[in-house]
């Protein structure tokens, strides 16, 4: 999905101006690292960033499959948790 497509919908849901795509990433990030706990390598990879280091792009392989499995469930329960406060 392409940063415009979301954009577009805030645009059209009258958030605009309060939120982005990369506002999202960036919630997504520290909420999961520090409300559900999860490494920072996990969510890096599930945000599907790119190592600075050379040589981690070259070695490093880790998909963390499982661990993304769960923690995704874990954020769309967070997520669904929030809707009910509301």
């Amino acid at each position: 999905m392409s940063n415009n497509t979301i954009l577009g919908a805030l645009k059209r849901l009258g958030y605009h101006k309060r939120m982005t795509g990369h506002g999202f990433r960036a919630l997504a990030m520290t909420t999961i690292k520090e409300k559900l706990g999860y490494r920072h390598e996990v969510v890096d990879r599930q945000l599907a960033h790119v190592s600075r280091s050379k040589i981690d792009q070259a070695y490093d392989r880790a998909q963390f499959l499982e661990e993304r499995k769960v923690m995704m469930q874990d954020w769309a329960d967070f997520i669904d948790r929030q809707a009910m406060i509301e």
